[in-house]
């Protein structure tokens, strides 16, 4: 018998692990989006912007204001909304005992224009704990909406 030069059956060369395969590329690509845009969504959700959320509730209030046209309910709401419309910018610690001038005084400096003029100042300040007062309701939510118009877009 004719023997013929055969050879021995040869196993294919091992798979390299260079290059990946494509779902590998895409796993890395997401691996590092999400690196990036986690970090970047917890620094937006902590420093969301405090004016569209701060308009949006005095819009709420206006809304309100024009249901019931009460002037002393108007003054409780307007003097709430800006009391926590300044502990969101300094922080509960350092606004939340502040009462009276030094309250509106520092209203006043989270703008370059101080919008709460004597009037103003005096309605906030008299008006939310009486049964009648003089009070011009167009000229405080005037004043609010143009405070809240030149808040800065981030907390300082």
């Amino acid at each position: 018998m004719n023997e013929l030069p055969l050879r021995d059956i040869h196993p294919p060369d091992p798979v390299s692990w260079w290059p990946p395969a494509p779902g590998w590329w895409i796993l890395l690509f997401l691996i590092i989006g999400f690196a990036i845009f986690i970090p970047w969504f917890i620094r937006w959700v902590k420093n969301k912007p405090i004016h569209k959320v701060a308009k949006r509730e005095f819009k709420t209030i206006e809304e309100t204001y024009n249901t019931h046209q009460d002037d002393i309910l108007l003054v409780r709401d307007i003097s709430i909304f800006l009391r926590r419309v300044l502990m969101s910018f300094e922080g509960r610690k350092n606004t939340a005992s502040l009462t009276g001038v030094s309250w509106l005084k520092k209203l006043n400096t989270l703008t370059p224009k101080d919008y709460f003029t004597e009037d103003i100042a005096e309605a906030l300040l008299q008006a939310p704990y009486q049964q009648q007062g003089q009070i011009n309701p167009q000229e405080l939510l005037t004043a609010c909406n143009k405070w809240l118009e030149a808040l800065p877009r981030r907390k300082p």
